[in-house]
């Protein structure tokens, strides 16, 4: 599913009203009636209505629900803020129409001073006041009025996007004048500050409302933005021959765990295994090499040269993938072996935790990385790669422009996993879980998606099937267990089911 910007939006609305055609005052009430339904899903017409409209688009939509709510007797009192004296051509003619409504309770058109009606607990707010199209932060009366509707103890609906928020960069946005919504009802498509942490207490319950815009101009709108869905994964899965035998699945190489970090070398050698790989070694300092081959069989073990940390960089010839930094430590000697490592591995690469730590560490190293790795930090290894980043936009930003820098894949880890390819676009990944939130679990991707290089994927695909298996595991054991004991080795016991319901 594309997430397209604001302007795209725009334009995706105007593309429909002139290709279906339909007018874009029937197009608002189209958006109207499916805004109310969902608003009736909930709450029942024994509940107070107070619609707060702008001058907007999004005001227009709002008094057309307030007219439809109060058809279906709902008890609505509707303020339109007109401070300007300029409202939209479709906000002044749902203004008519809703002024010649006999149900309305109470109408007001807001041009100066403004007295806000109290607000309860047990009275729901429609949020009308700006959408999609707001291009700068609240400031004086729309401020005061987001400030007193969010300090109210009522329930709100947000219409398309929570007033004072941006669909994109809200780096110099003042937060505190952002609507708090209880529920948004977005348009056609989700927004992309929906998907950064720091908004979910101004989305809160998010749902998408199909309003049927033109099929054929989505289809036509390149978007930077993309979120995976089961289908997509689905068509880039590979099939197995019944006549495979395990020298045709792939040989992976793990170099990961250093000593008392042994852990981190089970979990993703045994998701490597899970990932279909036909054979996977594990490189680890001495003294883990009884604990892997205790722990995990079915694994090749390879005695790294010293006792406690990866020290000597290995011949990578007979493996088809690398994978390297799972609790590797980050002493001066093992960085020296992991660049010497990078340099010289011609097979594909995905490198996580300590690596990406130690990189972070000599920065003019990364000049030398090869070209397709694949780098699976989370928000603070990114914050030490790239600098800090004042939220999450800019720090997606600067993945994506590491991902074009190094021509390889950025995965940046999070509810929303985003995958940053080098021709600069982004895939979210849309499943996982709270549960995940627990050691371990970056060792289990970073197993995953070397063993699906090493089966043959290519490294695009192997980024996209890998976070999406490593998520829907996750949402699978959720279910089963409950997201608050969860643990790193459930993802992979529920990885084989995963695996099943993408197969069927």
């Amino acid at each position: 599913m594309k997430i397209f910007t604001h302007t795209q939006i725009h334009e995706l609305d105007k593309y429909t009203i002139e290709h279906e055609p339909i007018s874009s005052i029937d197009l608002m009430e189209r958006a109207a009636k499916a805004l109310t339904q969902a608003v009736m899903e909930i709450y029942a017409p024994s509940v107070p209505v107070v619609v707060f409209a702008g001058p907007g688009n999004n005001g227009g939509d709002a008094l057309a629900m307030a007219r439809m709510l109060a058809e279906k007797n709902y008890t609505v009192s509707a303020y339109l803020f007109n401070i300007s004296g300029s409202l939209s051509p479709d906000c002044s003619a749902n203004k008519k129409r809703l002024t010649e409504s006999k149900r309305i309770r109470e109408f007001v058109e807001v041009v100066e001073e403004f007295d806000p009606p109290r607000l309860e607990e047990n009275m729901l707010v429609i949020d009308g006041l700006f959408g999609s199209g707001l291009n700068k932060p609240l400031a004086g009366g729309f401020a005061s009025l987001v400030k007193y509707i969010n300090a109210s103890p009522a329930q709100v609906v947000a219409i398309d996007v929570p007033s004072g928020l941006m669909t994109e960069d809200n780096t110099y946005n003042v937060r505190a004048n952002i609507i708090r919504a209880t529920h948004t009802f977005t348009l056609q498509q989700t927004k992309l500050a929906f998907l950064f942490p720091e908004f979910q207490q101004n989305v809160g319950h998010l749902r998408v409302l199909d309003i049927r815009l033109s099929q054929e101009g989505m289809e036509k709108t390149d978007a930077q933005y993309t979120i995976v869905e089961e289908n997509d994964v689905r068509s880039l899965l590979l099939d197995r021959s019944d006549f495979a035998h395990k020298g045709q699945m792939g040989h992976a190489l793990l170099i990961a765990g250093s000593y008392c970090m042994a852990g981190a070398a089970i979990l993703s050698a045994r998701a490597c295994l899970r990932s279909g790989a036909g054979l996977v070694t594990v490189n680890s300092p001495r003294r883990n090499i009884p604990i892997l081959q205790t722990a995990v069989p079915e694994a090749i073990v390879q005695k790294g040269s010293e006792e406690t940390f990866f020290a000597e960089a290995v011949d990578t010839e007979d493996f088809d993938a690398l994978g390297i930094g799972p609790g590797l430590g980050q002493s001066e000697q093992t960085a020296i072996a992991l660049i010497s490592q990078l340099r010289r591995t011609q097979c594909p690469i995905v490198a996580d935790a300590d690596a990406i730590n130690m990189l972070a560490n000599h920065r003019a190293w990364m000049q030398q990385l090869p070209k397709q790795i694949i780098l699976t930090p989370h928000p603070k290894e990114l914050d030490r790669l790239e600098g800090h980043a004042a939220d999450s936009f800019e720090r997606l930003t600067k993945a994506s422009n590491l991902a074009e820098r190094l021509q390889g894949y950025v995965i940046l880890k999070g509810h929303y996993t985003a995958i940053c390819k080098p021709d600069g676009h982004i895939l979210f990944n849309s499943t996982g879980n709270a549960g995940m939130a627990t050691a371990g679990s970056g060792d289990v991707l970073t197993g995953i998606i070397t063993g699906l290089l090493a089966r043959g994927y290519k490294p695009q695909n192997a980024c996209i099937v890998g976070v999406y298996l490593h998520g829907l595991a996750g949402d699978m054991a959720a279910q089963e267990l409950g997201m608050e004991s969860m643990l790193a080795g459930d993802i992979i016991k529920y990885l084989p089911k995963a695996f099943k319901r993408l197969k069927e």
